[in-house]
């Protein structure tokens, strides 16, 4: 191989687009692989919240049906009983359904690790054309 010094212009040039060529195909790659993280993150996610939902149901009947015949033994009338604990299930429910969506975000999903490196490797791109 030839030193350095002694490369054509047009050589050197080749190698640099071979160079940002390759480069531009790890992204692709890093981007790829980053989505498919983030797609099983979305499935795991999803997962979770049906059987987080499913397994609560029979229980949460049980226990609402448990926490309304407290209530009612302490001498509030039947509907003010199971009033007060459908709101309760309600609150319970709503918080799951939040942190579900949470994880459901943009800003979860969003595929920062290619972002970041295509980011440095743009400043390269400048450094290499200069």
């Amino acid at each position: 191989m030839s030193s350095p010094s002694s490369r054509s212009i047009p050589d050197l040039v080749s190698d640099a687009f071979g160079q940002l060529a390759k480069l531009v195909g790890n992204e692709f790659d890093l981007a790829r692989a980053e989505l498919a993280d983030k797609a099983n993150q979305v499935g795991r996610a999803a997962a979770l919240i049906g059987a987080g939902a499913i397994i609560l149901m029979p229980a949460l009947v049980l226990l609402l049906f448990a926490v309304a015949a407290g209530l009612m033994r302490a001498g509030l009338s039947d509907p003010v009983a199971y009033l007060i604990t459908g709101v309760g299930a309600a609150i319970v429910s709503a918080a799951l359904i939040v942190i579900g969506l949470n994880r459901l975000s943009g800003d979860a999903l969003k595929p920062s690790v290619t972002l970041d490196q295509v980011q440095r490797d743009k400043v390269a791109v400048k450094e290499m054309v200069r």
